[in-house]
């Protein structure tokens, strides 16, 4: 004896019930996403690209005049296991002399989350070596701006990107 079922009839309201259902999940599912991306990577550099836009012509020209004075400035970041961190900053002159009376402001810099920027300000310990302490540096890449200012007028900017581990 065979069995015969009979189909299932395919209505008005279950097409609109299916339809429904499939937005229903592809929207909730973009919506969930999209909320998730803004929150943890805002996706700015700058908050304002025309005030920044503005200040461009003289991040030139200071970038040309740091170059005419040949500093040498080494930088040196240590992250110690505790999650410490140390930079070290020896500068010199073109003439290989230090130099001293600095006041130099590093910070460093999450590529991904800006929550996580810290600012190291560097005390001279010697001539032509400025020294700063950080807590509570996580491991991975980070963005390392230093800046070096005389008498309130910044004489040295680089920024590098750097690995802690």
């Amino acid at each position: 004896m065979s069995r015969s079922s009979k189909p299932r009839q395919l209505t008005g309201k279950v097409v609109l019930a299916s339809l429904v259902a499939f937005f229903g999940v592809v929207f909730g599912v973009n919506g969930l996403m999209m909320t998730l991306a803004i929150k943890t990577l805002p996706g700015t550099e700058v908050d304002s690209a025309y005030a920044a836009s503005l200040g461009y012509e003289n991040e030139i020209a200071a970038a040309r005049d740091q170059e005419k004075r040949g500093w040498k400035v080494n930088a040196n970041l240590e992250r110690r296991p505790d999650g410490k961190a140390t930079l070290r900053v020896e500068a010199r002159d073109r003439a290989g002399l230090p130099l001293a009376g600095l006041s130099f402001v590093g910070r460093l810099e999450r590529p991904a989350d800006k929550k996580w920027d810290r600012e190291i300000t560097l005390a001279e310990v010697g001539s032509g070596v400025y020294q700063g302490d950080l807590v509570e540096v996580l491991p991975g890449r980070w963005d390392l701006v230093l800046e070096g200012d005389q008498n309130g007028l910044r004489m040295f900017l680089s920024k590098n990107r750097l690995k802690l581990d």
